[in-house]
């Protein structure tokens, strides 16, 4: 070592460094950083209690949340299935207002006639606003029998061979936007 480097180093002043995560503030370093505060079972019991008080605490908040959230998507969705309904119900209104018409005209002027032309032309605006929402009806008579699409009312003929079709409609079957929502009630007929 030089005269001149120990001249720099006497007039340099020492730098002592302190990690202070090793050191309380009050007082000297601790061996361990996750030893409690307070030293002994007592002490480690209350803080176990404190903390347990806190997670109980956050877990009823947790709670009444999901529950209030609950009950608000049940709300909305209630709500929904209720809205979704309206523009369907406004279209039959006029239907409805078109009977009351041809009762109206059926009291005052009972001729057949006239009245059965004027419920065919009801009848005929109701099949055309229901297929614009996607109902159509089953085509079932003379067609090979569907379970899926077609409930036996009746049945005719003793003969068991054959495949069974559709010999007559009893009650009309509908699907909705393609899916079965009412199969057709037939007489079934096998040969």
């Amino acid at each position: 070592m030089t005269e001149h480097q120990h001249d720099e180093e006497a007039v340099r002043p020492k730098v002592r460094v302190t990690d202070k995560r090793r050191v309380r503030p009050d007082g000297p370093a601790i061996d361990d950083p996750k030893e409690p505060e307070r030293a002994g079972p007592k002490g480690e019991l209350e803080q176990a209690r404190v903390q347990a008080a806190e997670y109980l605490d956050h877990l009823q908040r947790l709670k009444a949340e999901f529950d209030n959230y609950r009950k608000r998507v049940l709300k909305e969705q209630t709500r929904a299935v209720e809205l979704a309904a309206e523009p369907l119900v406004r279209s039959l209104l006029e239907v409805l207002d078109e009977f009351d018409l041809a009762l109206m005209a059926a009291e005052r002027r009972p001729e057949f006639d006239q009245f059965l032309h004027g419920v065919e032309l009801v009848y005929a605006k109701l099949l055309d606003l229901l297929r614009s929402e996607g109902l159509e009806r089953i085509d079932a008579r003379g067609k090979p029998f569907d379970p899926e699409r077609h409930e036996a009312l009746m049945q005719s003929g003793d003969d068991q061979e054959g495949e069974p079709r559709v010999a007559d409609v009893l009650r009309q079957g509908y699907t909705l936007k393609g899916r079965v929502i009412r199969p057709a009630g037939v007489k079934v007929t096998r040969g």
